[in-house]
């Protein structure tokens, strides 16, 4: 019995102690009138968000793959990662924002970009970013504001960075889906109605690779304004869509940074990437003050 109690208090002490050492993660909903739905979107809130009621913090929106969901990064313990890093000073205290995009892509539509009946991109500028940043004092200006994602959510997270490098000043990308070649095995039949279909053309017209190559000198000027990193395994089957964005952006004179470190398209990656996503974002920040 005093065994039990003795682990028992261990255990409070121990809780009580990660609270005060850690921020928290809570869900939210954001009520979409663009969408026609309600969609959750998780927020982590650093230690002292709470006490610094005056405080505005940088906002790092954190993006899924594909099957993913808002709660996806959790799986791969942002939260402790978070936690570690703010505390060593590795990385600043800051708000990330994960909404959600996704589900299962055979049952309902995913991904970031505008498809028709899922205007997904007008939803995230419209809606998500100013609600959130408004309820949690964060972001407010490209200063304060960064985009990461893995998978699908790399794609997104460079795509809005390329179409809104006055909302960012970094994107990270890990493992992204860049763009899907017309002879990918990806690619499906053309079904109009057909989920998957739709959302692999959506990344096929949003090629990420192609815009770099498109763009005019104005638009290439843009996006020199903004802090770049390519994130991709070895053994990842991107890795051949990374590269070539690597080589369109150096070819436009685009700054960037590329790290091909021993992995594949996974979690055990992703969750390891963000030992060198969260000081990077910093950086950025630290940047602009």
């Amino acid at each position: 019995m005093k065994k039990t109690l003795l682990l028992l208090l261990a255990l409070v002490a121990a809780m009580s102690a990660s609270a005060q050492w850690g921020g928290r993660t809570i869900t939210d909903t954001i009520h979409s009138r663009i969408l026609g739905v309600p969609r959750a979107v998780n927020v982590y809130l650093p230690r002292s968000f709470r006490a610094d009621t005056a405080r505005t913090y940088p906002v790092l929106y954190l993006l899924h793959g594909m099957h993913g969901d808002n709660g996806s990064w959790e799986w791969m313990q942002a939260s402790q990662v978070l936690d570690r890093l703010i505390n060593s000073g590795e990385a600043d205290e800051m708000v990330v924002v994960t909404p959600h995009a996704g589900g299962n892509p055979a049952l309902e539509q995913n991904g970031y970009f505008n498809v028709k009946d899922w205007l997904y991109e007008d939803f995230f500028f419209q809606e998500l970013m100013p609600e959130i940043e408004k309820r949690y004092r964060a972001g407010g200006s490209r200063d304060l504001r960064a985009v990461a994602g893995f998978s699908m959510g790399g794609g997104g997270a460079t795509a809005y960075a390329q179409r809104h490098p006055d909302a960012f000043c970094a994107a990270y990308a890990m493992s992204a889906l860049m763009d899907i070649p017309d002879n990918g095995a990806a690619v499906p039949a053309q079904r109009p109605d057909d989920l998957i279909d739709r959302l692999t053309r959506s990344v096929q017209a949003n090629s990420c690779t192609n815009f770099v190559t498109n763009a005019d000198e104005a638009t290439r000027n843009a996006l020199r304004s903004v802090q770049w990193f390519v994130d991709c395994g070895d053994d990842d089957f991107l890795l051949d869509r990374n590269l070539e964005f690597f080589h369109a952006m150096r070819a436009a004179g685009i700054p960037l940074q590329l790290r091909v470190r021993d992995g594949g398209h996974d979690g055990e990656y992703w969750h390891t990437a963000l030992y060198t996503c969260l000081p990077f974002v910093s950086r950025a920040f630290s940047a602009n003050k």
